[in-house]
């Protein structure tokens, strides 16, 4: 079965996350990846462990199947002439590196653009391409307003517990990728893609950012609640924690009922959103006592009868297994005869009916 993306050839020289996720989506989806790495070192997550698969490093084996690596010394005139040939013949190239370093290398978009006019040259940096901030996840979690808005309170920033930036941005990038490919499909005309950290993250800040430049309200970390829906935040049952995710009065009305104080769909201090925000306090503490008379499961399963969003607080391990009970096959398993055992990772969430994401090849062994 063909890739949606089969016969593109992407030149690959993103390192360590917001770059090689976004040249895996595109892998998987069929596009031939050229890594390009350092002789002898390699991508910096190859070294970055625990843990470890082997002797792998499952950071670097998360974001960097269905590629070829590449050694090439770009510090040297044999070296560069070898990425330069590579760039011709590809269709795509990514980048990640200090702004103008690639242009030092003979290798920037105007001068990659004179050898093929169609070349889709796509940039990825922390503050956009005329800064030569060094762009790092947390650095942008923090001067970019996530972790102002993270954590239990306002005095206690706190950074998401993975390096969600990076992996937005790589999002942002393969959809820039895309974009700018089926333009050229259209017009034969290849173009330049930017992306940066600090962008993509505002971007995604959505409702939060929203209502900043809309509004002039500047949001404050609320912990675990929703500065604009209610219940929607964690509460305690009788074994552990639990989420109420209730998004309109339908729903908090079938809350209610499932928890025997149906009443309370019409005390008017909760008939509707906005009543249930302005009284919150109360609300929690009469919902917290109601949830504790029973376990996170018992009012899952009762809850979601009733189709009130919610759920038990899991961890990795039990996300991915309630995953797997409702079908999601969020698990693939990768044949490849250098390793002992196949290589199980997370499949690529984009499911496609006719050219779905295959997983033809490991991530690569240091060449």
């Amino acid at each position: 079965m063909s890739g949606a993306l089969e016969g593109l050839v992407i030149a690959d020289f993103g390192r360590v996350l917001a770059g090689p996720y976004a040249t895996m989506l595109l892998a998987d989806l069929g596009a031939e990846v050229v890594k390009i790495e350092r002789p002898g070192f390699g991508d910096d997550t190859r070294h970055w462990g625990p843990p470890w698969a082997g002797d792998e490093s499952t950071y670097f084996l998360g974001v960097n199947r269905n590629k070829k690596s590449v050694a090439i010394d770009l510090t040297t005139d044999e070296g560069l002439e070898q990425a330069r040939d590579l760039v011709a013949r590809a269709d795509v190239v990514v980048e990640n590196f200090l702004p103008g370093t690639m242009t030092r290398l003979g290798l920037g978009y105007e001068q990659v653009r004179e050898l093929d006019p169609g070349i889709v040259y796509t940039s990825i940096t922390g503050f956009g391409g005329h800064n030569d901030l060094p762009g790092y996840d947390l650095l942008i979690q923090a001067v970019g307003g996530l972790m102002s808005i993270t954590g239990p309170d306002h005095a206690t920033p706190t950074k998401v517990g993975v390096a969600v930036v990076d992996i937005i941005t790589g999002m942002h990038a393969a959809l820039g990728i895309l974009a700018a490919l089926r333009h050229r499909d259209r017009t034969g005309e290849g173009q330049r893609v930017e992306v940066n950290l600090l962008s993509s993250l505002l971007s995604a800040l959505a409702n939060q950012s929203s209502g900043y430049v809309a509004a002039g309200v500047v949001p404050k970390a609320m912990g675990n609640r929703h500065p604009s829906i209610a219940p929607y935040e964690v509460f305690h049952t009788a074994d552990r924690p639990f989420v109420l995710a209730v998004g309109n009065d339908r729903q908090f009305a079938s809350l209610v009922a499932v928890l025997g104080a149906p009443e309370l769909a019409t005390d008017e201090r909760f008939t509707t959103n906005t009543a249930r925000v302005a009284n919150r306090e109360q609300l929690t503490k009469i919902l917290d006592e109601l949830l504790s008379t029973d376990t996170a499961d018992a009012w899952f399963d009762a809850l979601t009868a009733a189709r009130v969003p919610c759920g038990p607080l899991n961890d990795i391990a039990d996300a991915v297994a309630l995953a797997e009970r409702l079908g999601l096959s969020p698990v693939v398993s990768i044949d490849d005869p250098d390793r002992d055992a196949p290589l199980r990772q997370i499949a690529n969430p984009i499911r496609l009916s006719a050219t779905p994401a295959t997983y033809r090849t490991a991530p690569p062994r240091l060449a």
